[in-house]
């Protein structure tokens, strides 16, 4: 029996008429109960459809990242959408074959989705996904096995090639300790026995050849995963499928995402489908 649905609504008017929503949601394929908050436009009307964005936060964070990132209610009135925002933990935003209380892609598509779609009129020619880090990878993950129900996707600073060298050095830079590829190995499995590039973006698009539709992503050049987006850009194009990566000055850090999710805002403006 499914547990019941928790939402609190958190009233954090401004000067207009506008909420801030917080739900939590107890989910049958969540180990802990799953919380988001939601930005609607000021001006949200009942009687029409609007856009959706969801944005994925990075590995060690919560849903307050993107929050605390960039001002989310002043790009819900600037772009007029909706914007939602999931706690994704550190599952990667992937069903773990090995723990059946860690099926975070079953959350998102079976429960969090429908959700969604219940509580508001949502324009479902126009809904965007985007991420950073962690979150890059998920967004571009769930675009490309469900093409059909994004219009497009962003990734920022995208951990997109999912390998235990890489991801155990950059968690030592990080962190000074292997709780990055310790916290993975629980969700997909001890790597000496498990190939983690299957997960991998690269991997992905190879077993989708008929992948074909744009998206965009970015990254610093000081990032140390900036060589993973360098190598989408080469892959993406031997491919033919239109991206548009954008390639700055930047680090891994807030001080970067703060900005870079405002291209992802424009591009998804310029995607809106009529």
């Amino acid at each position: 029996m499914k547990n019941l649905v928790v939402i609190a609504l958190v009233c954090l008017m401004n000067r207009t008429t506008n909420a801030q929503e917080r739900w939590i949601i107890a989910s049958d394929h969540l180990r802990q109960p799953d919380t988001i908050l939601l930005f609607k436009p000021s001006r949200y009307n009942h009687t029409r459809e609007y856009p959706v964005v969801y944005l994925l936060h990075g590995y060690s964070e919560n849903y307050r990242q993107w929050p605390e990132t960039a001002d989310l209610q002043q790009l819900a009135d600037q772009y007029n959408f909706i914007i939602v925002v999931p706690d994704g933990f550190t599952s990667y935003y992937i069903n773990s074959p090995i723990d059946k209380a860690a099926r975070y892609e079953d959350f998102f598509f079976k429960e969090l989705v429908p959700k969604v779609q219940r509580s508001f009129k949502v324009d479902k020619k126009n809904i965007f996904i985007s991420g950073l880090s962690m979150g890059g990878y998920g967004a571009l993950r769930y675009f490309i096995l469900h093409p059909d129900y994004f219009n497009t996707a962003g990734a920022a600073s995208g951990a997109l090639e999912i390998d235990y060298p890489n991801f155990q050095r950059v968690s030592q830079l990080f962190w000074q300790s292997d709780r990055m590829v310790d916290d993975l190995a629980k969700i997909i499995g001890d790597p000496e026995t498990t190939d983690w590039r299957q997960y991998s973006i690269s991997t992905l698009l190879r077993q989708h050849p008929d992948f074909r539709k744009p998206f965009i992503f970015d990254c610093g050049t000081a990032d140390v995963l900036y060589p993973l987006s360098a190598q989408l850009k080469q892959q993406a194009d031997s491919l033919k499928i239109p991206t548009t990566f954008i390639s700055r000055p930047g680090d891994h850090n807030t001080a970067y995402w703060r900005t870079s999710i405002e291209y992802h805002f424009i591009y998804f403006r310029q995607s809106l489908k009529e």
